[in-house]
């Protein structure tokens, strides 16, 4: 079965979850849709790989210009990206013989939302 690419959602599904941990419990589908992209960015060239695209002039980086940067060959970066893309995180075009990507800006949003303190989220009505 391929993966599927993560989508935190509410509990009434009309909105993307912006819930802090700390404000109300989790159900068991964002938890495991936040573990998901947790896990994929907790890995060291993940992590890595998320912060060299997001610093790169104009927001993405070609394929070519991140594997550069590691001491791992191009499948194995290819994998952490496939990965990263997966979990939502990244999202990438192809152009030409090449993959640029660029930082899917909502899904760090909610990671970041999901961890604030209840007094740092800003509630919408």
């Amino acid at each position: 079965m391929p993966k599927q690419d993560v989508l935190i959602v509410s509990r009434d599904e009309a909105e993307p979850c912006a819930s802090a941990v700390m404000r109300e419990p989790l159900t068991v589908d964002q938890a495991a849709d936040l573990a998901k992209v947790f896990k994929a960015i907790g890995e060291p060239v993940r992590l890595r790989l998320l912060s060299l695209i997001a610093s790169h002039a104009g927001g993405e980086a070609c394929v070519c210009d991140l594997t550069d940067a590691f001491e791992l060959s191009g499948p194995t970066i290819s994998h952490h990206l496939k990965v990263l893309r997966e979990a939502g995180v990244i999202e990438g075009d192809r152009r030409g013989t090449w993959i640029y990507y660029r930082v899917k800006p909502d899904t760090l949003r909610l990671l970041s939302e999901s961890l604030a303190p209840a007094q740092d989220v800003a509630v919408t009505a």
